[in-house]
């Protein structure tokens, strides 16, 4: 598995502690940036990532800011993006399961260190359930090719 990764300067050392951890994970990884503190733009950084998942460059993706808000709604304006907002163990777990999302956005201000790395364990270690959860996943892609 490889995951795109990305943030701004809200969440710079978040982004930082997630690296670390999945190169202990043994997970690969490709950083979109930022790599300064300096005041910079979400979406230069979301975008290329979430165009790196739909693109299958990478598996999987995590983007994060100060609030998860508007990394999320950036991802999920590149077509074949489902990124969900994530904050606790049980959304983690089952926004794979049922929504099978291919990334994942976290706020570094409102989540600490502890449980986002807990989260994208249980997001990255989570398998789709498939079956009636596909055919809702079929009309969100619809949706996205009207």
């Amino acid at each position: 598995m490889k995951v795109a990764i990305a943030c701004d300067h809200g969440a710079l050392a978040l982004k930082e502690a997630l690296k670390e951890h999945l190169t202990q994970r043994g997970i690969a990884y490709e950083d979109f940036g930022t790599n300064s503190p300096e005041s910079c733009d979400y979406p230069d950084y979301a975008a290329p990532a979430a165009r790196a998942v739909a693109s299958g460059e990478c598996d999987r993706g995590i983007v994060l800011c100060t609030t998860g808000i508007g990394v999320s709604i950036v991802a999920n304006k590149i077509k074949g993006i489902r990124c969900a907002l994530l904050s606790d163990l049980m959304s983690a777990r089952l926004t794979r399961m049922h929504n099978n999302t291919n990334m994942m956005a976290l706020g570094a201000g409102a989540v600490g260190e502890k449980l986002a790395l807990e989260i994208v364990d249980v997001w990255l270690d989570t398998e789709f359930q498939g079956g009636r959860h596909q055919r809702r996943i079929d009309k969100i892609t619809a949706l996205e090719n009207e």
